[in-house]
């Protein structure tokens, strides 16, 4: 009996320690606007405040002038010599003065800073600049670039913010909507593969205020856009403790010639591929695949969610979504779902979708554009009668519903009217339109965008 008092000691003791931290916060610290159901790591994801479909979010984020320059001073030591005279990044552009397309290895630093959201204060908030391209309006001297924030970045420096959380969402991407007039296709693109039933990161929109010592500055609209390996998991696959992947290089085709495991970094275990991607990688190059069709199909579907990723395919080559895989080698990432032991699909990063794209252009629905054996998650799958039947009919599906024009151009129109005012408070140093009508224009493309794809989509399946 002694034994059993003592280990329900123990349990309580551990029980009273894991919650120190948040009754310490509570009780004050500085910290006056902390609560459980706001601040907390025991918070549970508010969708519907953080990511609403109504309206637009403000953040209001204050920075020390000395961290701003250091800020700065990072991202020009990164990206070269700044070459704008206007505040802010300025000129330089990724690959040094100019621009280009080499983007450095090495993330951005991170800075503390706060956040005031519906009259709430967050606490030395890590914020950084992130992205690739969307960095490149660094070199034009647009001051609106793609933010990462994490919550919680700095607990080692302020240990009475571990676990900060913003109503439950422990980091936030922030989208500049580089290249993007319309400022939707990140937003509706998830919206539509979700709604498709591809699993994709929620979305909404942020007007951003940032304070870093001359007063508030409107950096324009944003695009918040849920961290795919943390709360997308659990809400969209109901864990998070599969191996999830973001591949990124040349392993991330899945060729032959360039595989490598170390291309897929694991966001669970912070280590890189694993037995399962090894197995995927054998199994898609098996020689069955051309020897015994059935028997290849069967044992590719016991590994990988064959038909989610014929969903996204068929979704993400409709709408021309071009910076991703099968002309890129990255932005997806792949998710080890314990609950059937399948990996599977998730889009990342589109900002560049409805659009006939750079690189040589969004892919046509026959794929002649590729070699099957530099893609062949993409190749072989296709060539594959069955599958291409299954690709087709995702097809038909997607437009008869979600892309239906009518549909699609219904949704445009509610966007627009929800965003436009934030659309045309932007300043021309911290936006990508050039003129008023840059923003209206680009949604009636988007209008004639769909009527075509549609037609395009049905006389390829049909």
């Amino acid at each position: 009996m002694g034994n059993r008092n003592l280990l329900l000691f123990c349990v309580l003791s551990i029980t009273v320690c894991s919650c120190y931290k948040e009754t310490f916060v509570e009780s004050g610290d500085g910290l006056e606007d902390w609560s459980l159901s706001t601040h907390s790591s025991y918070a549970n994801p508010d969708y519907s405040t953080v990511f609403p479909q109504d309206k637009v979010n403000r953040f209001d984020i204050t920075i020390s002038a000395s961290d701003w320059k250091n800020m700065q001073s990072d991202l020009e030591d990164l990206y070269g010599s700044s070459g704008s005279t206007s505040t802010g990044p300025g000129g330089g552009g990724p690959g040094g003065a100019g621009g280009g397309d080499s983007f450095s290895d090495e993330t951005p630093l991170y800075i503390p800073c706060s956040i005031e959201f519906n009259d709430l204060e967050w606490y030395y908030v890590g914020i950084r600049y992130k992205g690739n391209s969307s960095l490149s309006a660094y070199s034009s001297g647009v001051n609106k670039l793609p933010f990462r924030i994490e919550f919680d970045q700095f607990s080692n420096d302020y240990p009475q913010i571990t676990g900060q959380t913003f109503y439950g969402f422990p980091a936030l991407s922030m989208s500049s909507n580089y290249n993007d007039q319309s400022f939707l296709r990140e937003k509706v693109a998830c919206d539509m593969f979700r709604e498709f039933g591809v699993p994709a990161p929620e979305t909404a929109f942020y007007e951003m205020w940032l304070d870093y010592g001359d007063g508030p500055v409107y950096f324009g609209l944003y695009t918040a856009v849920e961290v795919a390996f943390e709360t997308t998991l659990e809400h969209q696959f109901g864990t998070n403790t599969g191996n999830c992947y973001k591949p990124d290089g040349d392993g991330a085709a899945w060729a032959t010639s360039g595989f490598s495991l170390t291309d897929f970094e694991n966001k669970t275990t912070g280590g890189t591929g694993e037995d399962d991607i090894q197995e995927m990688y054998e199994i898609l190059h098996a020689e069955t695949r051309t020897s015994n069709p059935s028997m290849w199909r069967s044992n590719l579907e016991s590994v990988f969610d064959v038909d989610g990723f014929l969903k996204w395919l068929a979704v993400n080559t409709t709408i021309q979504n071009w910076d991703t895989y099968g002309i890129m080698t990255h932005n997806y990432y792949l998710y080890h779902d314990p609950s059937d032991d399948l990996i599977k699909w998730i889009p990342w990063d589109n900002n560049e979708a409805f659009d006939e794209g750079k690189q040589g252009g969004a892919l046509s629905f026959e794929f002649s554009e590729i070699n099957a054996d530099d893609w062949p998650l993409i190749g072989y799958i296709t060539a594959d009668t069955v599958y291409e039947n299954s690709f087709k009919q995702h097809i038909n599906n997607f437009i008869s519903g979600i892309f239906d024009p009518t549909a699609a151009q219904n949704r445009y129109a509610y966007w627009q009217s929800i965003i436009e005012t934030s659309v045309n408070t932007e300043t021309s140093d911290y936006s990508f339109l050039t003129g008023s009508s840059d923003f209206y224009e680009a949604i009636a493309e988007l209008d004639a965008h769909v009527s075509n794809r549609y037609t395009a989509a049905y006389n390829y399946a049909n």
